[in-house]
């Protein structure tokens, strides 16, 4: 006797025409994830409206990367969102709905650590942009066949641009977060998504590179990465988030006229040279 539900997905949704797909055992795996998605998307959005108004920036960030994660996974439990890859003879299952998902999530992520940081918003559009790069030449690799070397080639572009991206958020944002007093906390928050980047083209190369572990193995695997990436990461964010002085880091951002920093001098009174030169124009 059971009390879970019976999945039918693949009754559904059948993956016709496919001899390497997505196992129910795999589905039920991806149902789990979308439900840590969703329910850490209500936990941060609860959190949201419990925070000061300015002091919201990160929970802005990270709840649309969840929500977005949770659409997406959901996509991939319903056996959805996916195109069929011909192998060698084999025609495999390929989900490009979790590049959708990280497409979105990833640059969240390095846009977190950039307002953090502190660094130049050419920094951060810059790193957002090594994302992008990365995430699309994982994908031109991902439907090259694996017979073919042109794959990796893609392949190695996109480790470039995780190097690259890695130098810059470990180095020089680190330095910069130095500078603001926050280097403990920036250090433990940057690291962590770093070392997860780091296992994520070995994953790319077993399942969607080179087809080793098969659809299943890679939704666990890439699954088990995501988890530890945005929810986990999300909530660290918020829970160091207490301690910080938000208008010594410029995040204090409100809907009413930027941040704390900006809106002091805003509502400063202008001298009266400048006054008067007003009004003698006037």
């Amino acid at each position: 006797m059971t009390f879970l539900p019976r999945n039918d997905v693949f009754t559904a949704n059948p993956p016709i025409g496919l001899d390497v797909a997505l196992s129910v055992n795999g589905s039920n795996w991806l149902w789990a994830v979308t439900a840590i998605y969703l329910v850490s998307f209500i936990g941060l959005l609860c959190f949201c409206f419990a925070s000061p108004e300015n002091q919201r920036v990160f929970h802005y960030t990270f709840t649309v990367a969840l929500l977005v994660g949770g659409a997406t996974y959901f996509a991939q439990a319903a056996d959805l969102g996916w195109s069929a890859v011909h192998d060698d003879g084999a025609v495999r299952q390929l989900f490009y709905a979790k590049y959708i998902n990280w497409a979105v999530s990833f640059p969240a992520v390095a846009l977190a650590l950039g307002l953090l940081s502190g660094v130049s918003w050419t920094t951060i559009v810059c790193n957002i942009a090594l994302v992008w790069t990365w995430v699309l030449t994982c994908l031109a690799a991902a439907y090259t066949t694996t017979s073919s070397s042109y794959g990796w080639g893609f392949f190695a572009f996109g480790t470039l641009c995780w190097l690259v991206l890695a130098m810059s958020t470990l180095n020089e944002s680190r330095e910069e977060a130095a500078r603001r007093g926050i280097a403990r906390d920036y250090v433990l928050l940057a690291a962590w998504p770093n070392l997860l980047w780091l296992l994520y083209p070995v994953a790319f190369a077993l399942s969607d590179g080179a087809s080793v572990i098969g659809v299943t193995g890679g939704a666990v695997f890439f699954g088990v990465l995501d988890v530890l990436m945005v929810p986990v990461l999300s909530f660290a964010f918020v829970f160091l988030g207490r301690n910080w002085d938000w208008a010594r880091l410029e995040l204090d951002f409100s809907e009413y006229r930027g941040s704390g920093q900006a809106r002091a001098l805003l509502d400063k009174p202008s001298s009266p040279a400048v006054q008067g030169g007003l009004g003698s124009q006037a």
